[in-house]
């Protein structure tokens, strides 16, 4: 973050100066006051178990160099270091600072969206342009209402680009992000049902996540998925510049002869430009279509194919997707772990057929499904089925629903339920051999985090 005044917060927020230097600086903004550097602002947001406002002493004693709040200052405040702002509402001012902050550039900016797939993709893009651009990414999943506002004030004069993942899982909620990012360009991976429990429909779904596209302007285009059938339906509504990549023949960013050498995807790029070969370090379909993705963008951003091959031999997962771990016992262990919708499940179990051996899916419970959960579970069974899955394993209860939908497949596989993790790794350890390739997903909620360490 480039130094701001004090003074340029309060302007920007429409906040007021409780006390301290308004010609003072801050370079950091944190809302962890665990966290803070010396000069940094510290955002205490109210949740649903902790109000940070109680941790503002600490904040001031320990080199904050200023602090929002939304409530009455406390008197003692007076005696400490550092400004105290006065806002109507810690995570908007947050919000609304962010804003202003990235009003100061005017690079590029690259946002990616969709419902599954929205870090590998951004990963995958920032892959792309490293070779020939100074990027700014998203660190990890700050894609939120609070954590995409910290992404953006990680921006300064020496970054060209910047590549911003933005999550959303209700109404109104990519409009603010979109305000607050101000994309140039963006990239919609597909429409899926994550969050349908509070969207309703897919339709829904649709229909909040194009609102990225909200400050793109006549000159940006959005990237969409050409395989997906949701999106496929806005090339006869969508006005704007529509780049499509995928497998699909009419797909400006086609990939052909798809295969697979090691823990690397090969295949043939067909592209405005002519054919090309093209190795990403990944395995899936899913992943294909992240590399298409990043090579358009970086493409239109000026970039050579040859620096865009060598930008995503650089590509590295995120933890807990998709990650791939070889035991001295001889397992292969796909993590998976990080969160799990059908969607992303398909797209892991496509990954666990691709290998050789035994293969071994252990399901835990996926959440926000609202009342489609017991058919989508059913389904995931069924996919896993179908896909050559010998041993399922479940964890929780709508999990069940997985391996009923297993068994009413015709050459079912073993399928074990269980309650905990606990279970399912005493289980496991028992029933694993040299040679098994395991994949470990669910929803967040349900850590099978927990589940990968026990084979580890």
């Amino acid at each position: 973050m480039e130094p701001i005044r004090i003074c340029e917060i309060v302007t920007a927020v429409g906040g007021a100066l409780w006390k301290g230097n308004p010609n003072a600086e801050v370079t950091s903004v944190s809302t962890n006051s665990r966290e803070l550097e010396p000069g940094a602002l510290f955002v205490p947001i109210v949740g649903e178990k902790v109000d940070a406002h109680r941790f503002i002493p600490m904040a001031l004693d320990t080199g904050a160099a200023a602090c929002f709040t939304q409530q009455e200052p406390e008197e003692g405040f007076k005696y400490l270091d550092g400004a105290v702002i006065r806002v109507g509402d810690t995570q908007k001012a947050l919000q609304e600072f962010a804003a202003w902050y990235r009003k100061r550039f005017t690079l590029p900016v690259v946002g990616v969206t969709g419902s599954v797939g929205k870090s590998s993709t951004k990963e995958m893009i920032a892959a792309a342009l490293s070779q020939g651009k100074r990027v700014h990414k998203t660190a990890g999943n700050y894609n939120s209402q609070i954590g995409l506002p910290l992404t953006v004030f990680g921006l300064d004069h020496t970054h060209e680009i910047a590549v911003i993942e933005m999550g959303m899982s209700n109404f109104g909620e990519m409009e603010r992000l979109s305000a607050i990012a101000s994309p140039t360009s963006a990239v919609v991976t597909n429409i899926g049902i994550s969050h349908i429990e509070q969207l309703k429909t897919q339709e829904n779904i649709r229909a909040e996540k194009l609102h990225i596209a909200d400050t793109i302007g006549e000159q940006g285009a959005l990237y969409l998925n050409g395989d997906d059938p949701m999106l496929q339906q806005l090339r006869e509504s969508y006005t704007g510049k529509i780049v499509w990549y995928g497998m699909e023949s009419d797909c400006d960013y086609q990939a052909v002869n798809i295969d697979t050498v090691k823990d690397c995807t090969r295949f043939e790029l067909h592209a405005p430009f002519g054919a090309h070969k093209i190795m990403i370090p990944a395995l899936g379909l899913h992943n294909v279509s992240n590399a298409l993705a990043a090579i358009a963008v970086a493409y239109d951003q000026g970039l050579t194919l040859d620096d865009i091959r060598c930008g995503l031999l650089t590509y590295e997962g995120l933890a807990m997707r998709q990650q791939i771990h070889r035991t001295q016992g001889g397992l292969t262990v796909i993590d998976d772990s990080y969160n799990a919708s059908p969607d992303a499940i398909y797209s892991s179990l496509e990954v666990l057929g691709g290998f050789s051996g035994r293969r071994v899916a252990v399901l835990a419970d996926m959440l926000e499904l609202g009342a489609i959960e017991k058919k989508a579970h059913e389904e995931v069974g069924l996919c896993a089925a179908r896909g050559g899955v010998s041993l399922l394993v479940t964890v929780g209860e709508r999990a069940k629903w997985i391996a009923e939908g297993a068994q009413s497949y015709r050459n079912p596989p073993e399928c074990r339920s269980f309650a905990t993790n606990e279970e399912a790794i005493a289980f496991l350890h028992n029933a694993l051999k040299s040679g098994d390739v395991v994949l470990v997903k669910g929803s967040r909620g349900m850590r099978t985090d927990e589940i990968v360490k026990g084979l580890l």
